[in-house]
């Protein structure tokens, strides 16, 4: 058994249980097994007292733990004054109900007490009905054997008693309020996906950003676009989804913050969060943020994570970039494994700036494919459209002629056809100057459209 510091006096104190595989260094792999729980009890604003771990292959299937670690675990309750026993995994009703009657204090099991991290950080009125959602959710599959003392049969034949009939009401009543909830969060995803289509159809880059809880998104959310999110260090510090807009090169890029991961993220989350983890489906580009300070090992465990997550909402067909950070906190040769294991990756520190030029022009040049070089001629009459181009064209340049103004830029394609009329011909585009825009396009209406 492992025992933490004394807390702050007055904060709820919590024994942690866990079943772990034996073998050979146990001990050592039982430490790092606990780390996460011991993190989210932190955000939790709950002290750890103790750690009681049994090592089996698997947990007993009536009270988890088997009879003399259950007998541990209450004396670790008495011993350190707890108010909470914690499970690593998530129990079953029979396992809680068991584990309860052993220790006689509240029993929380994974799920549980992530869903009251969320209720703890959530602070719009979506982010709030989407963990009360997962709340009543998790709540519906434990309605029966909270209630199992109520449910005592009269002798004979399909008697009912009361008990039963109560159960009922209780689960009617929770579907009812589940229902009227995904109503209420589906008009709140229907006027976001409004907003998306607009941004669509102004052809800006949406960007969302991905990844393992604590990583460092919401920092590079405000280094990328000044949005003044909550960045204290702690798991699951920002819930309700962020969207900004920043501008590179004479062009804007939109960049949404969604939830962050975690390992064995309970499905009754990622359910609740589906109008928000949409944005990462229906996203140009998933910025996948990892953090590089973890190791090599715990980086690969973490991306294996995310990308299951990622799968799961349907998510994989999205392309990827890996965004290494916290790289202000390794030394160099921790740096050049991370360059070498990673290749594909950026290295950035949000907190400090560093690679954050290189971050954006990677952005920047895989949001080039899929422009295409453009050579226009706007009357004066029709300067309104020069103030239109801005934000979608990249590399504009423009110069004032008696003609008009001639302007030169990379555009999406569709933005190309819908000037087209102002396009020059070949013959009078000239020599380009801009460096990126280097060779004359053909007129826009008649280039093909590219990936």
């Amino acid at each position: 058994m492992t025992v933490s510091t004394p807390g702050v006096p007055g904060q709820l104190r919590a024994v942690v249980f866990a079943v772990l595989p034996g073998g050979q260094a146990a001990a050592a792999a039982g430490e790092d097994a606990l780390a996460e729980i011991k993190e989210l009890l932190a955000s939790a604003d709950v002290v750890w007292a103790a750690d009681v771990v049994q090592h089996r292959d698997k947990p007993d299937p009536h009270s988890y733990l088997f009879p003399g670690k259950l007998g541990e675990l209450k004396g670790a309750v008495e011993q350190y004054d707890a108010s909470i026993v914690v499970c690593e995994d998530d129990l079953t009703p029979a396992q809680q109900a068991t584990v309860l009657d052993a220790v006689d204090v509240d029993v929380l099991d994974r799920t549980e007490l992530i869903l009251s991290v969320f209720a703890k950080h959530a602070h719009s009125l979506e982010g709030t009905l989407q963990v009360h959602l997962a709340q009543l959710e998790y709540e519906l599959t434990r309605v029966r054997g909270k209630g199992l003392v109520l449910s005592r049969l009269g002798a004979g034949v399909d008697m009912r008693g009361p008990g039963e009939t109560r159960l009922e009401v209780d689960r009617r009543v929770i579907r009812k309020r589940i229902q009227t909830l995904r109503q209420r969060i589906e008009r709140m995803a229907q006027t976001r996906r409004v907003q998306r289509s607009q941004r669509s159809q102004a052809d800006v880059p949406l960007i969302a950003l991905a990844g393992y809880t604590n990583a460092g998104k919401s920092t590079l959310l405000n280094a990328l676009t000044d949005a003044n999110v909550s960045v204290r260090d702690r798991l699951f510090e920002t819930l309700d989804p962020t969207t900004r807009a920043y501008r590179y090169h004479d062009r804007d890029y939109v960049v949404t913050d969604t939830v962050g991961f975690i390992r064995k993220l309970p499905h009754e989350l990622v359910d609740a969060f589906a109008s928000t983890l949409e944005e990462t489906r229906l996203a140009d580009l998933i910025l996948v943020v990892a953090d590089a300070s973890v190791g090599v090992e715990e980086i690969l465990a973490r991306q294996s994570t995310v990308a299951e997550v990622l799968d799961m909402i349907g998510s994989d067909q999205v392309p990827r970039l890996t965004a290494l950070n916290k790289v202000d906190l390794l030394d160099e040769a921790a740096s050049a494994r991370l360059r070498a294991t990673q290749p594909d990756a950026v290295l950035i520190s949000a907190h400090s700036g560093e690679g954050l030029p290189e971050l954006c022009d990677r952005l920047a040049s895989i949001f080039a494919r899929t422009l295409k070089p453009v050579h226009l001629l706007i009357p004066y009459a029709d300067g309104g459209v020069v103030d239109r181009l801005r934000g979608v064209a990249a590399n504009m340049r423009q110069e004032h002629t008696a003609d008009g103004i001639r302007l030169t830029a990379l555009l999406p394609v569709a933005e190309a056809g819908r000037y087209a009329r102002y396009a020059l011909p070949r013959e009078k585009q000239g020599s380009d100057t801009t460096g990126e825009v280097a060779a004359p396009a053909e007129p826009a209406q008649e280039e093909p459209e590219r990936d």
